[in-house]
Parts: structure tokens; C-alpha cells; sequence
């Protein structure tokens, strides 16, 4: 119930402001205004069961979901394979490097909070690939995928983007530690944390 309200009053307030940011998209570069992807997500399963499952072609560690994003990249070859962004990436525009830095390109995710697919606060959802790749690098990886994804989390607050396996190995603590500890609550400290890191623009890039 809190993450509905949360998303829905979220929706409401920032509607100017996400028609402005669509109309700069679309005037300063060619493409959708909207970037989506495929993300990992909940994991309901046993966790004694969490690194395969006979009856599937692949595991992906939860269940897939399409991820909404405002684009920041430029189309012409934002869009090939699955890998980390890096600081100072090429491929973002100038009004994609504004919004990364804010983190409003984030924003439309409010929307995958109403259809059930993440939480406003939660581990961070990771592309299919990538997700493989790390809970082969790092133990107990995929414990994180015991909750729902967040548009913000614990981790967010604390840690800027991943660039490095060494970076998602510090970031896992925070994720295991806001599981551990995660209530209503919580969940309210790190909203009220957010905007100060939105705003100070720490951690973005």
C-alpha cells in the first residue's frame, strides 16, 4: 500500500516535469523518449533452488520484467549488448547527462511500481546477463533478489553506479544489510534520504 501511494503521488507531482523532460528529449536527439529493458526481478523460490531449475531453459535468478527508463543515450549505438555504463560514457547526450546526474531520467519507473514489478525502495533490478555473470563472481549474489527491486535503496544512497565487479561486491552489503533490516520505516528514511542525494547530485554521474 505505501509503495502505491508513494507511486502514484510520485506520478502526479512529476507529470510537468516528465512532459518537459519527453519534449527535451525529443527535440535535442533521434529516438524514443522512453528506454526500456529487460531487468531481473523477484525471486520467490527456495534459495536452495536459486541457482537453477531443471523445468526452465535458463535461469535468470527472478523473474524477468520490462524496465522503463527516460532515454539518455544516443540511439545510434546506445543500444547494443548489455554492459555497464562508465563515467563520461560517450554514448549519452547532453540532456541524458543532466538527467543522470539528478537521476531523473529514473522517473517512469513509478509506473513498474504500479504494475507490481518493483518497490520504490529495493536492491537495484540488473540486466539478465549481467546478473549471470556476477552470481558466478560473487557468493551469495542472488540473495538479493529475495525482495523486490527499488527505483532507490540503501545501497543508492551510500554508493555511486557500478563500474566493476569490486563496486556491486561493496554495493551487495548495503543490499543485504537494508533485507535484513528492511521495514516501512526504513523504507521511509531512505525516500526522505533520497532527494538530498538527487538534488547534491552525489553518486550520479
Amino acid at each position: 500500500m505505501l509503495n502505491v501511494a508513494i507511486a502514484t503521488l510520485g506520478l502526479v507531482l512529476t507529470l510537468p516535469l516528465m512532459i518537459a523532460i519527453a519534449v527535451l528529449i525529443r527535440l535535442t536527439s533521434r529516438g524514443p523518449v522512453l528506454f526500456t529493458q529487460p531487468r531481473v526481478g523477484l525471486d520467490r523460490r527456495a534459495l536452495s533452488r536459486a541457482g537453477g531449475n531443471t523445468r526452465r531453459h535458463f535461469d535468470h535468478g527472478g523473474r524477468p520484467f520490462t524496465m522503463y527508463k527516460f532515454r539518455t543515450m544516443r540511439m545510434d549505438d546506445g543500444t547494443s549488448g548489455q554492459v555497464w555504463a562508465q563515467r563520461d560514457d560517450p554514448r549519452v547526450t547532453a540532456v541524458g547527462r543532466v538527467l543522470r546526474k539528478l537521476r531523473l531520467d529514473e522517473l517512469p519507473q513509478l509506473w513498474n511500481v504500479l504494475m507490481g514489478d518493483m518497490n520504490v525502495v529495493g536492491p537495484r533490478p540488473e540486466q539478465p546477463s549481467i546478473f549471470v555473470y556476477l552470481r558466478e563472481q560473487i557468493q551469495g549474489y542472488q540473495r538479493r533478489q529475495r525482495v523486490l527491486p527499488g527505483i532507490t535503496g540503501w545501497a543508492q544512497i551510500n554508493r555511486s553506479y557500478d563500474s566493476s565487479v569490486d563496486d556491486v561486491r561493496e554495493k551487495l552489503n548495503y543490499d543485504l544489510e537494508y533485507i535484513r533490516h528492511r521495514s516501512a520505516l526504513e523504507d521511509l528514511k531512505i525516500m526522505l534520504l533520497t532527494p538530498a542525494v538527487m538534488l547534491g547530485r552525489r553518486y550520479g554521474w
